[in-house]
């Protein structure tokens, strides 16, 4: 079985999202559930916008684009090639 070591500062990342992976946990598969609670979280932001529109009458995609950027940098994860996720042995 192949072990793999996750650098510290990924694990605590993950570990905000609710992730903890093992050392013989595949990092493709860890970054498919980061992807999809990146997902799900951005899905909900698109709800509340729509919600919001509809009971405020006006337009919110300035608001939406920002809460998107910041959304985006919480899970900056994504944008990290995985083999970066790993210490280097």
């Amino acid at each position: 079985m192949n072990r793999r070591s996750y650098r510290a500062e990924v694990l605590e990342e993950l570990a905000e999202r609710g992730l903890r992976p093992l050392s013989k946990t595949d990092p493709a598969l860890v970054r498919e559930q980061l992807n999809d609670l990146y997902r799900l979280e951005l899905r909900s932001l698109r709800q509340e916008l729509r919600r919001r529109e509809r009971e405020e009458g006006k337009k919110l995609r300035g608001q939406y684009s920002l809460r998107v950027t910041e959304l985006r940098n919480r899970y900056r994860l994504l944008s990290e090639p995985i083999e970066t996720w790993m210490d280097q042995q």
